[in-house]
């Protein structure tokens, strides 16, 4: 696929922008669910600081989680989804995915940023073919311990490629070339939250369980089996995130077993909720191993299964070998198994506070200020230092 003639040539940024308005412009494209959109919250904010101003490029999803995104104005661009191999869907998923980036050529054309940011997920493929269409500079950032197919798909025209891990596109010369190790951009209520010293276990230990921004049946199904099987029930205190559809079928669990819990479909300050518990049993999105790293706190992570690419497996993989968490298959992940879990760590204080070290030692509070700096770098823009 090769790039239009006469476009500007690739690395002259489009600095019109800067100069017809009050500030340089950058689109932020993510797909719309949290461990998209967290990461590139975080850098908006950071280029917010620096006078860089913000558009993001996303779908409908983002509807539900970026209601307060920092950003000038939400564009939504037509995307879709491969999946599977059926050609007729295979067909229909590549016109809608073709619409869009007609469209993004329509409103890059029209915004004319400085840089196009890519956070991984299907929305951002449009936005970024425009931009390397129309020669504007890219950077994608992965946030998971694998590339997934979205980036995979941008990772060989677009400028440069940040990440999360170190290492992780070393298999690759080509890509390995052009890849920055930044860290995975938390936000500022992370970065707050992750000044709380661990907790000490003189009253309840506390327990906090989700399945991610999206939500997992499986916490619902399993979580409060084990605090009633747990020898210690009575001093512990869970905090669960539950779908709706699951919340009063949790909450009448731990009402019948008599453990104090608060149970919601969504938490604003889960990072604050977070740095306030002994112990985190979750999946092992992007983001949330992120915050865990940040914050330092020990967890019991149970990546998505049947995932194409095992990214969960991968991000729950770094924490284990830094002996920051112990990662269950789902398969084993049982009432009986999580009840013992959480009894053994319980009664070995000590060993927790090795895991927070740990945890913490894999943090990158500054990863929005390292990825902010690198756009910078890309985009050729003016920025003032930060605010």
């Amino acid at each position: 696929m090769a790039a239009p003639q006469g476009a500007s040539p690739q690395g002259a940024s489009p600095q019109s922008t800067s100069s017809r308005t009050a500030s340089p412009l950058v689109v932020v494209a993510a797909g719309g669910t949290g461990g998209h959109l967290f990461p590139a919250e975080a850098l908006s904010i950071a280029l917010a600081k620096r006078g860089i101003a913000v558009d993001l490029a996303t779908d409908e999803r983002a509807t539900r989680y970026g209601g307060a995104f920092p950003a000038r104005a939400t564009h939504v661009v037509p995307s879709d989804t491969f999946r599977g191999r059926n050609p007729v869907a295979v067909t229909r998923t590549t016109l809608v995915l073709a619409k869009g980036v007609l469209a993004g050529l329509g409103l890059l054309r029209d915004l004319r940023p400085a840089a196009v940011i890519g956070f991984g997920g299907y929305p951002t493929i449009p936005p970024l073919l425009a931009a390397w269409l129309s020669r504007i500079p890219t950077l994608i950032h992965e946030q998971n311990a694998v590339l997934g197919r979205a980036n995979r798909m941008l990772s060989s025209r677009v400028r440069t490629i940040a990440t999360s891990f170190p290492g992780l596109l070393d298999h690759d010369a080509r890509l390995a070339a052009k890849a920055v190790h930044t860290g995975n951009p938390v936000r500022p209520m992370v970065v707050e939250a992750a000044a709380m010293p661990y907790p000490d276990a003189a009253t309840a230990f506390r327990v906090l369980a989700f399945g991610g921004s999206q939500g997992a049946r499986v916490m619902a199904d399993i979580v409060p089996a084990a605090v009633e099987l747990a020898p210690m029930a009575v001093r512990l205190h869970v905090t669960q995130q539950a779908r709706e559809e699951d919340l009063e079928r949790v909450r009448a669990a731990y009402a019948r077993i008599g453990v104090p819990a608060e149970v919601e479909a969504f938490f604003a300050d889960l990072p604050r909720r977070m740095a306030a518990s002994h112990l985190v049993v979750s999946r092992s999105g992007a983001s949330t191993v992120a915050e865990l790293a940040a914050i330092g706190r020990p967890a019991i992570l149970v990546p998505l299964p049947h995932a194409l690419d095992q990214d969960q497996r991968a991000n729950a993989d770094i924490l284990q070998k830094a002996h920051a968490a112990i990662m269950f298959d789902q398969s084993r992940f049982t009432p009986d198994r999580l009840a013992a879990e959480i009894a053994r760590l319980a009664a070995e204080p000590d060993k927790l506070a090795t895991m927070a070290a740990a945890a913490r030692g894999q943090g990158i509070l500054d990863a929005a200020d390292r990825l902010a700096d690198l756009v910078v770098k890309v985009g050729g823009i003016e920025a003032r230092p930060p605010a």
